[in-house]
């Protein structure tokens, strides 16, 4: 199987996030797909470790936007390289709340959707979950959408290693990756005081490839 197969395969970015128990969680996905059009209903697929799976699970719906190609990396750190279970991502944010009670960002957003979830399958290491769209609003019609591929090729970004796209395998590439967003240090040696570049996060979480 050539891995680089699945690189061809044409994604977005988003911004999928929830609100249960008095808590708010959100995260970067590159998984949104419309699936039906009437009703119109959209899948998300979310890693199990995710801690917006799991407050998805308890409210039983989940706020997606649709990040503008101009966004922010700050933005897509907060919300794709930290746990919301350790940060409110919200904090200190321009943001709104949507029908169903859900909060999601407004900087470096198109397009916004608000879902019921209907039904969710297990698939492994992710759970899809598909969602009736109850809120659907373009914000800013003449901004064009991130693709995943920008998102590498312009902004420099690195898969997180709880993305469904994530390759674990680096070829012959020798340094240490950064266990939390997937950043690679090509270099013999890891500095004690070295700083990942994407997520921030010191050395003590790399593992050598």
């Amino acid at each position: 199987m050539d891995p680089k197969a699945f690189f061809k395969l044409s994604y977005g970015v988003y911004i999928v996030s929830t609100s249960a128990d008095g808590k708010n969680a959100g995260c970067v996905i590159n998984t949104l797909t419309q699936v039906t059009a009437e009703p119109a209903r959209l899948s998300i697929a979310l890693n199990k470790n995710n801690e917006t799976l799991k407050l998805i699970e308890i409210s039983g719906t989940f706020s997606a936007v649709v990040l503008s190609d101009d966004v922010t990396m700050d933005q897509i750190k907060r919300f794709g390289f930290q746990s919301s279970r350790d940060a409110n991502k919200f904090d200190g944010i321009p943001q709104g709340r949507d029908g169903l009670n859900n909060p999601y960002p407004t900087d470096g957003v198109c397009a916004r959707f608000a879902c019921r979830v209907v039904s969710t399958l297990d698939v492994g290491t992710h759970v899809i979950v598909v969602g009736e769209v109850i809120e659907a609003e373009a914000l800013d019609m003449n901004a064009p959408a991130l693709t995943y591929s920008n998102y590498h090729h312009k902004k420099n970004g690195a898969t997180p290693p709880n993305a469904p796209s994530y390759q674990k395998d680096a070829g012959t590439v020798v340094g240490y990756r950064c266990k939390v967003c997937g950043y690679i240090l090509e270099s013999d040696t890891l500095p004690l005081d070295f700083i990942c570049p994407v997520c921030g996060k010191d050395a003590s979480y790399f593992e050598k490839l």
